[in-house]
């Protein structure tokens, strides 16, 4: 336990490491570095979102001075016979070939010493296109009557994505579905049925930090400089796509510029290294802002949720189905279905559960891993119907949520029994924060004001185990070897942390290593929120490695134990000087259980539970639509808190980026074309968007089987901030919104529609 009366380092406000570099603008990042003998890499992009590619002429742009090649995907098919990549899917070539399934995808690419020359000469590339009837929407992908893919080939790459299958002709890549109970009994003796859908929109990153991949291939071996997330999965990867050893594949690198999902798996470095190969130079894939939109975006979604309560106002039975708009490549898709879907029932305690999730291809660019995993499409849904059962029974909306919620040793829907989960005390700081059973002014004339509430949660991605190495130096100092990736979440300093309680030593003396495939070992990626809890207990025991030699060298010198005795001296005692290293390292490996594929249960489906809450208070005019979040409190269970200060940001982050999702963010796509694919369009909050006052808190529970208690909270802050300002405003004014974004026009049409005088679709 982080009792910080007895900690040093572990349970306190530490400045981050890496924070005067970033504001000095020393910081190193992957998009600054260049290679000697560099090319610049630019694409073609398709302008239609479906049809087979009939010719392509790239005499023009060959011709153009300073033109060095001009690549196909016959080019790349001609030097890596198998060209597709994927996370769960082979299906994604390094570029089109045949056919091209989104708007934006990369047909050709031109290399040239500067970027600028290839950016020109990759705009008179012309290619002939035979188009094709695209699809674009989820529900409409699973009647199959355009088909995105002709073959589906299986990864094969994750345990709890085994039982994929190869499949011909369907657009469906995962179907997942959940059995608990009995839920048609259920129904047939409830006393009340709710039935309603709900809908999000398609999204993007918006990382700040472009996505970028330099390829140097030389000698038999590839090195890779990245933005990725998950080095060790693209060394993997690549080491596929060349039928090499991943000893001969390197991929480092180093403090990213915001990830948020867009940089797990293989994004640019199968481009860049298929270049590099052709090319025999080093080579720089760099996307725009613009390419980012193209790459790998946020699944939109479909809820259908029904429930069955009793006259006690308890839900006796759910039903959910959800269809999940996967893009044109599978990307992570199949396991955002899977590993959200079974949470879609809601945190509460349900008798009789029935889900069916699916992942589904569209004609829409590539939908993967963001922040939160699926779990805020879910929750906008599952928290919207709630408050919904709550209004129409007349309960208030935080005494039903209490009444129906999950508590510890009881079983969540699939099976797993729930522990340390603070859902309850969670609820009740928000209430509290907001003086929920106090006084509320409604406003009036045509200025109303509403209050709303929300609650989500989500399971941690488990396996496979990280494996740091903890090297201890003869003056005392310390170095850890370890492949999670700071993206801003403050990872370094919380590792540092760690080690520097473990091993007792001042958290100055300890350096991080950034990720380096030769020199870091293993991790599978940073994401889903699982550094601290894993790396973190990782770290624990490689520095518990490491003081238990400390202590058999100190028991061996005759001196006390190495935590009493200065570290430079013990060296001194053992080797007659300033010399030698002690290294620990350890694996760490939860429990875990991959889910049944027919009934979706297991009983160990996750190490700890995220839970996130959200408050909300508004402002709306009842002439325009118009509204204003006038407060916006967000509060997560964060186990016990390695560095207090960095939780409340990564809560604060969190809650300003679903903000964005909830009131601006929404790709436009007409007849398969992306219309607004820039930040002037595409709208993410500002300063002067946020909400009057924001208030970000957690509770501190133990986390017993995670590192000093805690456990991760990077994205516990997205759960409840949309359906919480759709209940303020439908409490507000009587409207109910269920699609995202949130505008002041579809509050405006709900208004009309309410006093039966609606716009219509014009």
């Amino acid at each position: 336990m982080a009792d910080r009366s007895t900690t040093t380092s572990v349970g306190h406000s530490i400045a981050r490491l890496e924070g005067r570099d970033k504001v000095t603008g020393r910081t190193d990042y992957i998009y600054n570095l260049r290679l000697p003998s560099m090319l610049h890499a630019k694409a073609c992009r398709s302008p239609i979102s479906h049809g087979r590619i009939r010719a392509i002429d790239t005499g023009a742009a060959l011709a153009m001075p300073g033109v060095r090649h001009v690549v196909t995907g016959e080019d790349v098919k001609a030097v890596l016979p198998e060209p597709y990549y994927g996370p769960a899917f082979h299906d994604q070539p390094i570029l089109a070939l045949d056919k091209v399934r989104h708007f934006g995808e990369p047909v050709a690419v031109v290399l040239a010493d500067d970027p600028h020359i290839a950016e020109s000469a990759a705009q008179i590339i012309e290619v002939d296109y035979q188009e094709l009837p695209g699809v674009y929407d989820e529900i409409e992908a699973l009647r199959g009557q355009v088909i995105v893919h002709e073959e589906l080939k299986p990864a094969g790459t994750f345990a709890d994505l085994k039982h994929l299958a190869g499949r011909r002709d369907t657009n469906l890549a995962l179907d997942y579905h959940l059995r608990h109970g009995d839920t048609d009994r259920a129904f047939a003796q409830a006393e009340h049925v709710f039935d309603h859908i709900f809908s999000t929109q398609q999204t993007m990153h918006a990382a700040f930090e472009p996505i970028v991949a330099l390829a140097d291939m030389r000698d038999g071996r590839l090195t890779i400089y990245s933005s990725t997330q998950s080095p060790s999965f693209v060394r993997f990867e690549i080491a596929r796509l060349l039928g090499w050893p991943e000893s001969h594949v390197r991929v480092k690198t180093a403090h990213l510029g915001g990830g948020f999902g867009a940089k797990v798996y293989v994004k640019a470095e199968a481009l860049a290294m298929a270049l590099s190969l052709i090319a025999r130079r080093p080579v720089r894939v760099a996307l725009t802002m613009e390419e980012q939109f193209y790459t790998i975006t946020k699944h939109a979604n479909t809820v259908r949720i029904r429930s069955a309560v009793d006259k006690d106002g308890r839900i006796t039975g759910r039903k959910c189905e959800v269809w999940w708009n996967g893009g044109a490549y599978a990307d992570i898709g199949p396991r955002v279905a899977q590993k959200s879907g079974f949470s879609a029932a809601g945190p509460y305690d349900i008798e009789n559960v029935d889900i069916d999730s699916f992942a589904l291809y569209t004609n829409r660019p590539p939908a993967g891993a963001l922040r939160g995993f699926g779990i805020p499409q879910l929750v906008w849904a599952y928290e919207s119907h709630t408050d919904i059962i709550a209004g129409e029974l007349g309960i208030d909306p935080l005494a039903f949520r209490k009444r129906n919620i999950l508590r510890n040793g009881r079983p969540q829907a699939v099976g797993s029994i729930v522990e340390d989960a603070e859902f309850e005390a969670v609820l009740d700081d928000v209430a509290r924060r907001m003086n929920w059973r106090g006084p509320f002014d409604k406003g009036s004339g045509t200025l109303l004001r509403g209050r709303g509430i929300a609650i989500g949660f989500k399971a941690s991605i488990s396996p496979p185990p990280p494996s740091p190495i903890v090297s201890v130096q003869a003056d005392g100092s310390c170095i850890v070897h370890c492949s999670t990736v700071d993206m801003g979440q403050g990872s370094d300093t919380a590792m540092a942390q760690i080690a520097a309680e473990v091993l007792n030593i001042a958290l100055d003396s300890i350096k991080i290593v950034h990720p380096d495939t030769d020199v870091t070992p293993y991790d599978m990626s940073t994401l889903g929120s699982r550094s601290t809890f894993h790396m973190g207990h990782a770290v624990r025991l490689a520095a518990q490695d490491a003081r238990g030699k400390l202590d058999a060298m100190a028991s061996a010198a005759g001196l006390p134990e190495g935590a009493n005795t200065p570290l430079a001296d013990l060296f001194v005692k053992t080797f007659g000087m300033r010399a030698g290293t002690i290294v620990g390292a350890a694996n760490y490996m939860p429990e875990y259980a991959p889910p049944n594929y027919e009934t979706g249960q297991t009983p160990k489906v996750t190490p700890f539970w995220m839970i996130g809450a959200a408050g909300a208070e508004v402002e709306v005019d009842t002439q325009t639509g118009q509204f204003r979040i006038t407060r916006l409190v967000n509060v997560c269970d964060a186990g016990k808190a390695i560095n207090p200060a960095v939780v409340e940001t990564q809560i604060s982050g969190a809650a300003v980026m679903q903000l964005g999702f909830t009131m601006t963010e929404n790709m436009i796509i007409e007849d398969g074309q992306l219309t607004n694919p820039s930040l002037a369009d595409y709208k993410i909050p500002g300063f002067f968007d946020l909400p009057d006052a924001m208030e970000n808190g957690f509770i501190e529970a133990e986390q017993h089987n995670g590192p000093f208690g805690a456990k991760g909270v990077g994205e516990s802050g997205t759960f409840g901030v949309s359906p919480a300002i759709a209940n303020a405003i439908a409490d507000a004014v009587g409207v109910r919104i269920t699609r995202l974004p949130i505008t002041a026009e579809a509050v405006f049409r709900a208004l009309r529609a309410k006093a039966g005088n609606p716009l219509g679709d014009a």
